[in-house]
């Protein structure tokens, strides 16, 4: 069994810790977080050892979940990827798309695995759309959430609109040919609201919009493709797929039938609901990147599948100060 350490213990760190605890795939070593008011509390509420300094528990583990503030990744990683460790660090990757490069230069020179937490890939209703997603053609994104200080000391692209960023690169496998953006600084210094249209080589158009001072949460995607519509709402996990084909001769008496006009073909409008598996996307991600590193294959979000949405989110921003 891989030994497993956690180097941070706030809010979503204590979540991590809590779904390796309920894994049967880690040996969970210990934690280390530098508030140690915290790091008292947690290691009273979870029973597990504290660490006095994030070497030594680098030193005790084989496997580092990195789930401190963004700004701390790169020292976090590094130091985890020269000791030989496989680590999963949470999104976005690093500060900048320069530390991504070097701790992509660092796991190769290593020969370990990394995973990045772009945990949407493994919320069940995106996970049971992925089969049905075959080339969109434009894509729509709205990420809201209400007011919280916590994430503030990054712009809301990479707070939010990343996660629906690295949805897209995952799905559009097409190189990026423009981008236009905005954004707005409502009651941090960086921009609160943003929206950002990309455009693909293929023709593709991804239009995304996230904002952290909405009045209410909303985390929904929209794909269009030929044929056929589907949408994810990642909040509610929740999808539907919404199919347009031929109509029959003899539709039955409960048929959606759009009638496009005079000789034109009717078509059927057929609606799927598909079975949501009820997992916890946490503890998935977190086991598969387990899989990952047992059966020596690439991680199912690679440390370049963070880079990439890095790099995009920030080439957005770019836009967003021009």
């Amino acid at each position: 069994m891989n030994k497993i350490g956690v180097l941070g213990a706030g809010h979503l760190g204590k979540i991590h810790i809590k779904c390796i605890m309920e894994s049967d795939k880690f040996e969970l070593v210990g934690f280390y977080d530098p508030d140690q008011a915290n790091a008292n509390e947690v290691e009273k509420t979870f029973g597990i050892k504290k660490f006095s300094t994030a070497e030594l528990l680098i030193d005790a583990c084989d496997i580092i979940d990195i789930v401190t503030p963004t700004v701390s990744h790169f020292e976090c990683a590094s130091s985890a990827l020269k000791k030989f460790k496989h680590v999963f660090i949470e999104k976005p990757l690093t500060t900048t798309t320069e530390e991504a490069r070097v701790l992509i230069n660092l796991a190769k020179e290593a020969n370990v695995k990394v995973q990045v937490g772009h945990v949407e890939r493994f919320n069940p209703a995106f996970l049971a759309t992925m089969q049905h997603l075959d080339n969109p053609m434009f894509v729509e994104a709205h990420r809201l959430a209400l007011f919280n200080p916590r994430g503030t000391d990054v712009p809301v692209i990479l707070d939010l609109m990343i996660h629906d960023i690295d949805i897209v690169l995952s799905v559009i496998k097409s190189p990026v040919k423009r981008i236009h953006a905005s954004g707005v600084a409502v009651v941090s210094d960086t921009p609160d609201i943003a929206n950002a249209r990309i455009e693909f080589n293929n023709g593709c158009v991804a239009n995304l919009t996230a904002s952290r001072i909405s009045m209410k949460n909303m985390r929904k995607c929209r794909f269009f493709q030929k044929d056929s519509y589907i949408a994810i709402d990642f909040l509610k996990k929740e999808s539907e797929i919404i199919r347009i084909k031929d109509a029959p001769e003899n539709p039955g008496p409960f048929s959606m039938i759009l009638d496009l006009g005079k000789d034109k073909s009717q078509k059927e409008i057929l609606v799927e609901k598909p079975v949501i598996q009820p997992i916890n996307a946490i503890k998935t991600e977190l086991e598969t990147f387990y899989e990952s590193i047992v059966n020596d294959t690439d991680p199912l979000v690679t440390i370049e599948d963070g880079y990439h949405s890095l790099d995009l989110a920030y080439r957005i921003m770019e836009k967003i100060n021009s």
